[in-house]
């Protein structure tokens, strides 16, 4: 990355906040080092920003305002202890969740899209976006580059490879392997007629029969069982149909509270640090919003989306 200024923008993970009425204005630290606010997207839907200044100036740069900020990359972590590796070194952080808008004093610095997971979907699109309206004269800013990591682009890919990679590591046999790759080439299928609910359907079904007939093995490191795993914390796998689909929910929720708790404080503990003294901070959430509160409702809501293929946008992307 460049050490002068550039932007930077994290698309992580979904929320989407509830309202009951308008805009809440945006606010800030008085030293001008921290802003954030609501963008309305239109009447009642609205997406949260956090951008903080880096102190050396090299320019700003889920959900990302949570997960991405204190566990990974902000200047504070969940104990709200300084992190030495915070990108803030190196640039100005502006964390979106569910990107809309851009402040206007950073367009004159490059915009760095980065994401991961399901996150992946949206900074494709809004690099490729970006770039179109940048070359059609609509927007005025310098895109530097999208990067994304483990993102969920080529949901086909992965369920095509989930079975013959856990046959590889022992992890199935010749018979599970079989049950897998049936129902994989089913969901290659219905992805390819357009059949994105269905194809949700199926990729749980393939859950229950991977987590049958591999010992529970943890959907997120296929080295551990299920609940062997501190960070991820599934204690037990339910192979009902309606939870098995929200499987990655919880799994989002997991990592929320996987810090060790640092007492009654409102500290350490992703879930009770952004309700309790970060909420407190920002002083403009409102009272029906709560972090991580709405993520099963938004996972019903994009069932469809779920299984969508972005990996052409990908490859729209000029290198």
């Amino acid at each position: 990355m460049e050490k002068h200024s550039l932007s930077l923008v994290l698309s992580l993970l979904l929320f989407l906040p509830l309202f009951h009425g308008g805009i809440t204005e945006a606010a800030g630290t008085l030293d001008g080092s921290e802003e954030w606010g609501y963008v309305e997207v239109r009447p009642k839907a609205h997406m949260f920003w956090w951008l903080y200044r880096s102190p050396n100036r090299g320019g700003p740069g889920a959900s990302g305002v949570g997960i991405g900020n204190f566990e990974e990359i902000g200047p504070l972590d969940t104990n709200l202890n300084p992190r030495n590796s915070t990108w803030l070194q190196k640039a100005d952080l502006l964390f979106v969740d569910n990107p809309v808008g851009r402040n206007e004093n950073l367009q004159k610095s490059p915009l760095f899209i980065v994401a991961e997971s399901y996150g992946g979907k949206f900074a494709v699109t809004l690099g490729l976006s970006a770039l179109k309206a940048i070359e059609a004269g609509k927007l005025k800013l310098r895109l530097g580059g999208v990067a994304l990591g483990d993102s969920w682009i080529s949901p086909e890919d992965f369920v095509l490879s989930w079975g013959p990679l856990l046959k590889d590591v022992s992890r199935l046999d010749d018979n599970g392997l079989k049950e897998a790759n049936s129902v994989a080439q089913r969901i290659k299928q219905q992805i390819q007629n357009g059949q994105l609910v269905e194809a949700t359907n199926s990729w749980s079904e393939l859950e229950q029969i991977i987590s049958s007939n591999s010992n529970s093995v943890d959907f997120y490191n296929f080295l551990l069982d299920s609940g062997m795993d501190p960070v991820s914390s599934l204690a037990t796998i339910e192979v009902s149909k309606g939870i098995a689909l929200k499987k990655y929910s919880r799994y989002l929720s997991s990592l929320r509270s996987s810090s060790s708790a640092a007492g009654g404080d409102g500290v350490g503990d992703l879930d009770t640090l952004l309700n309790g003294v970060i909420k407190k901070k920002l002083k403009i959430i409102p009272d029906n919003v709560t972090w991580g509160g709405q993520s099963d409702h938004v996972f019903t809501a994009m069932e469809g989306d779920f299984m969508k293929p972005r990996i052409n946008e990908v490859d729209e992307l000029p290198c």
